[in-house]
């Protein structure tokens, strides 16, 4: 019996400071005091396990030294990128007016961001469906042969760019009168408004287009965000923050192109003008690039105070600086992007609207062709389905 006893207080003894990972202290008072361990990943303030992280890593590289911080560091990315897409999605169940989100919300929430779209381009998303693409042709019956107009306008610019790569025939007509005086020529380029001068260049292509109240040319026109800086026209339109930073999107892809003489005159910008108002412009030489000029615009943040308004005022704006320099046709890329959280359907109608009302209120403008420069097949449905309502109204 006195065995017995003997074994059990040994036994409480030994396992009564190993219980749930706990360390005993003495307090003050002389009583014990418990103190819990706290995780790797509460002492790195993420909420990602990076315990787990770590076992992941140490799986089929065994031969590879991991450092304790590489585990943290893949934590933080993965919470950051979760994050960044749950608000997204959250955005598109909120325009779907859903209050609950599901793959299709995520599949639009990465679609919808140039970055994330580049980043899981090889990635399907369960459920998530797929993205809409409707041919303008599709879109308005009322248009009739207005629409087959617009759609065969594009083709004679990939006919003359082949005639151009071709040896050219001469042909001479008996011409009275006297001698040496040269036949008219009866080429495309002595058209006027003729596709071959105005055109925005290879790599992008013309969806559709729309007569404004002013007889300018309003085209949705089809790129990759890359190339945004070799097309075919006087302006450029470039949204962008206060500080006009070349950090994001259409920036970096000026950037690019222009080299360092374009990054070299916006700094002289910047330090002129200091930092952009929201819905105010500030105007650039296009060095490096086709343009001739590179407005910059501070875009508002959806959900600030009066956004839809600012908005509007951006795009008059921009045009008002186009008309200031006197060019002739300008791009406007997807204004607001992913990162102002401005709904694409929403963005779409708001600036269609204020350019319709800028030539609309004007009496005459320097501008002739206006393309708009969409990236992602979504985008480009919507601002397809926006301009045949207005081609309806």
């Amino acid at each position: 019996m006195k065995e017995d006893v003997k074994r059990e207080e040994s036994g409480r003894g030994g396992g009564g400071s190993s219980q749930h990972g706990s360390i005993s202290t003495m307090s003050a008072r002389g009583g014990k005091k418990k103190v819990t361990k706290l995780s790797r990943s509460a002492r790195a303030g993420v909420i990602f396990p990076v315990g787990r992280m770590m076992r992941y890593l140490r799986t089929g590289t065994h031969k590879y030294r991991i450092g304790m911080g590489a585990p943290v560091y893949m934590a933080a990315v993965i919470e950051y990128l979760t994050a960044e897409i749950l608000e997204l999605a959250g955005n598109a169940a909120r325009d779907n007016k859903k209050g609950r989100i599901t793959p299709r919300h995520i599949k639009l929430a990465v679609a919808n961001d140039e970055e994330l779209n580049q980043l899981l381009r090889g990635v399907t998303i369960s459920n998530g469906g797929v993205l809409p693409r409707i041919h303008p042709e599709l879109l308005s019956k009322k248009r009739g042969a207005r629409v087959k107009a617009d759609s065969q306008a594009s083709v004679p610019e990939k006919q003359t760019e082949r005639s151009k790569s071709k040896k050219p025939v001469k042909t001479f007509k008996k011409v009275k009168g006297k001698r040496g005086r040269k036949p008219k020529s009866t080429d495309t380029e002595s058209l006027p408004n003729s596709t071959v001068e105005d055109g925005p260049g290879d790599g992008f292509t013309i969806l559709s287009a729309k007569s404004l109240f002013l007889g300018q040319k309003l085209s949705l026109t089809e790129s990759e965000l890359s190339k945004i800086g070799t097309i075919k026209v006087e302006g450029i339109i470039n949204p962008t923050n206060a500080e006009m930073d070349l950090k994001d999107g259409v920036g970096n892809a000026l950037e690019k192109a222009g080299g360092r003489e374009f990054l070299e005159g916006v700094k002289e910008l910047r330090k002129a003008q200091g930092p952009l108002e929201v819905a105010s412009v500030a105007v650039s030489q296009a060095n490096g690039m086709a343009a001739r000029f590179i407005i910059h615009c501070n875009v508002p943040q959806w959900g600030s105070e009066k956004c839809e308004d600012q908005l509007e005022k951006t795009v008059k704006n921009c045009l008002s600086a186009a008309e200031e320099k006197k060019l002739k046709s300008v791009a406007f890329p997807s204004l607001p992007a992913g990162r102002n959280g401005f709904p694409k359907q929403t963005a779409a109608q708001l600036i269609l609207k204020a350019i319709s009302n800028h030539f609309v209120s004007g009496t005459s403008s320097s501008l002739k062709n206006i393309y708009f420069v969409l990236f992602d097949s979504e985008s480009i449905g919507i601002y397809l389905q926006e301009m045949a309502k207005l081609d309806a109204k």
